[in-house]
C-alpha cells in the first residue's frame, strides 16, 4: 500500500484505539459554537450521506491528546491544534472504481482558534496534493476555502485536497484513486464532497442534526 494511503490510516487508528449535492453556502450567518465530541461524529458523512460509496471506516471522534495532536497536526511543535478540542475522521471508497475519500475534522474552542489554525495547516495539507497541485474553486463554502488538484501517483493517479472553516472547525476531504481515470477523482466530485462537508458543519453548529448529503 502507498505511503499516500496515509489518510486512510488516520481513520483507521482512530477505530484501532478504541473510538467506539453540491451548491452554495454562506455560513457567515451562522453561529460559531464549539462541537461536542458527539457533533464532530455526526458531522462525518455516514452511509445515508454518501450515495453511491462504500464505509471503509466508520465515523469516529475523539479527545485531542498528544497522540491525535501528532496526526491532525504533524508539524513542528503539532502547530495548527492550539486551542483545538476534538478530532475526528471516516473513509469511504466507491463501488465503481478505485476511488477513496477521506474525511476529517479537527474542532475547535472558538471561531478565533480554528482562524488562527487555518495558514499554518494549508501550508501542510494542501502540499498532500502533489509539488505541482493545482489550485481550483470550491465556490462559496465556509468563511474560507482552498482545493488543490494533482497526479502524483506513479502512473499519474489523480487526488484531490481541500481545506474549508466553518466557525469553530477546519475540514478536510482528501479524495485519491489507484486508477488513472479521471472519472475517479476529479475537480467535480471534491467540490461536491467539501460542499456536503461544510453544510454538516454549520447544521451541526446551529444546534440541528447534520443531514446535508451527496
Amino acid at each position: 500500500m502507498r505511503t499516500d494511503r496515509w489518510f486512510a490510516a488516520i481513520a483507521a487508528a482512530m477505530m484501532l484505539a478504541g473510538c467506539a449535492g453540491g451548491g452554495d453556502i454562506d455560513s457567515a450567518n451562522g453561529k460559531a459554537v464549539a462541537l461536542t465530541k458527539e457533533q464532530v461524529r455526526e458531522t462525518l458523512p455516514n452511509d445515508g450521506a454518501m450515495t453511491g460509496w462504500k464505509e471503509s471506516a466508520r465515523p469516529a471522534a475523539v479527545e485531542m491528546d498528544k497522540l491525535y495532536r501528532s496526526q491532525a497536526c504533524p508539524i513542528k511543535g503539532n502547530a495548527g491544534c492550539e486551542n483545538s478540542r476534538f478530532f475526528g475522521a471516516s473513509t469511504f471508497r466507491r463501488d465503481d472504481s478505485a476511488a477513496m475519500v477521506t474525511f476529517m475534522i479537527v474542532a475547535y474552542d472558538s471561531g478565533q482558534a480554528a482562524r488562527e489554525a487555518y495558514d499554518v495547516l494549508w501550508n501542510h495539507y494542501g502540499k498532500r496534493a502533489g509539488q505541482r497541485g493545482k489550485a481550483f474553486s470550491l465556490g462559496r463554502i465556509g468563511e474560507r476555502r482552498d482545493a488543490r488538484f494533482d497526479s502524483p501517483g506513479f502512473h499519474g493517479e489523480p487526488r484531490t485536497v481541500t481545506q474549508t472553516r466553518v466557525g469553530t472547525t477546519l475540514l478536510w476531504t482528501m479524495v485519491d484513486s489507484m486508477e488513472k481515470s479521471k472519472d475517479a477523482v476529479n475537480e467535480d466530485r471534491a467540490r461536491d464532497l467539501a460542499t456536503m462537508l461544510a453544510k454538516r458543519a454549520r447544521q451541526a453548529q446551529n444546534g440541528d442534526a447534520p443531514s446535508a448529503a451527496l
